[in-house]
């Protein structure tokens, strides 16, 4: 029958629809002789749905079709693995649809990539691929990531963190502020959404207020940092864990503007971002090459990362200064076409996450998470019963 891995997919985030590309790619890759593979959809409103037309992209096309037509399904633990209960009950029958042994998130954005899901698959103590839930929040804030990583001397660009309601309370004095500590152009961004999403640049006050309105839009909180220019995004993975990391290729995607966007990444192709436009390998220095990638490795470790990790870099191309960019902790695509290059197949790559996932499982069960005691044998309330005067 082989490992029962249920890959997890979609969510309430703004990157729903890329998360489904990203998931039906690693449904088809997976070795069927080795795994049975069970897909597990979460529609934007958190309900979980599975059945047997949910590994193939052309359903996906009628997603209130799909669902009609599919199992809903709760997660309870039992034994040792996630049981996909069938909802609502029924009286008779089994009750239960299917078993997993193991999860695989492949979900972006918040709600599902920022801890959320990782801390709902770690209560029902079920082995899941990648990052931890620590890790998976960190990497999901911009502000909090950069901190971490700048306080451990890796390079990234000095930020001010602006929430909404302090900006529209006085949008003069923040303004204010920000031309005060940085020199146009600027960058404006969420604090926590990925694939390009909410990104403005500003290169005047008019710009600025007019991309503060168009960020809030997605996010109640923003980042914004001077814009490098002239620019030159190189991006590179890394896969592993604390005790050994691995850099992939570098990559240099292209744009068809001064930021990638969306549009860059995902619509004009028809692959998610494997089908993106891209220089693979980046057109770099062998010196710049190896600089990212000890830095992607460096920067995987400092933030506790697990599984593959995809880490973006900005390079001023007159300078050559290189600074940290931002962690996608589940990359578009699990970034598999970077380590194709290095000779890793995609089905090896999944092979190597799932290995990952059941090594730090083995390691967790070896630690203890109770403490004996007999607290509760002594303890009272002291007769308080509680009262409302």
């Amino acid at each position: 029958m082989g490992i029962r891995v249920g890959v997890f997919f979609g969510g309430r985030s703004v990157e729903h629809e890329i998360s489904i590309i990203s998931a039906i790619q690693a449904i088809n890759a997976l070795d069927k002789t080795k795994y049975q593979v069970i897909p597990v959809y979460i529609t934007r409103e958190d309900a979980l749905y599975t059945g047997d037309h949910m590994g193939a992209i052309e359903a996906y096309r009628n997603i209130p079709e799909l669902v009609k037509k599919s199992q809903r399904v709760l997660c309870v633990a039992q034994g040792g693995v996630c049981d996909l209960l069938k909802y609502p009950p029924k009286r008779f029958g089994n009750p239960v649809y299917a078993s997993l042994d193991i999860a695989f998130p492949i979900v972006h954005g918040t709600n599902v990539e920022d801890g959320g899901l990782q801390g709902f698959l770690k209560t029902l103590s079920i082995p899941f691929v990648g990052c931890d839930v620590t890790a998976s929040a960190v990497g999901m804030d911009k502000y909090i990531q950069k901190t971490i990583l700048q306080a451990n001397n890796i390079p990234v660009l000095d930020c001010k963190r602006v929430w909404v309601k302090a900006y529209f309370k006085d949008t003069g004095r923040i303004i204010g502020e920000i031309e005060a500590a940085f020199p146009y152009p600027l960058i404006v961004k969420p604090l926590n959404l990925g694939s390009s999403i909410g990104i403005r640049k500003a290169r005047d006050t008019e710009e600025l207020r007019g991309a503060f309105d168009y960020t809030f839009q997605f996010t109640n909180t923003a980042l914004v940092e001077q814009a490098v220019s002239p620019l030159k995004e190189i991006n590179c993975a890394v896969l592993g864990d604390a005790e050994a990391a691995e850099a992939s290729e570098c990559e240099e995607p292209l744009s068809s503007d001064a930021i990638l966007s969306y549009n860059d990444k995902y619509v004009s192709g028809t692959k998610g971002m494997s089908g993106a436009k891209r220089k693979l390998p980046a057109d770099i220095s062998a010196e710049e090459r190896e600089k990212i990638r000890e830095l992607a490795k460096k920067t995987f470790q400092i933030l506790g990362c697990h599984g593959v990790v995809r880490v973006d870099f900005l390079m001023d191309t007159l300078t050559k200064h290189i600074w940290v960019n931002e962690i996608n902790t589940i990359p578009g695509s699990l970034a598999f076409y970077l380590w194709e290059p290095t000779g890793l197949s995609y089905r090896e790559l999944l092979d190597r996450l799932i290995l990952l996932a059941l090594k730090r499982e083995r390691e967790n069960g070896a630690l203890s998470y109770s403490y004996k005691t007999d607290i509760l044998s002594h303890f009272t309330l002291g007769g308080i019963k509680g009262s409302k005067g």
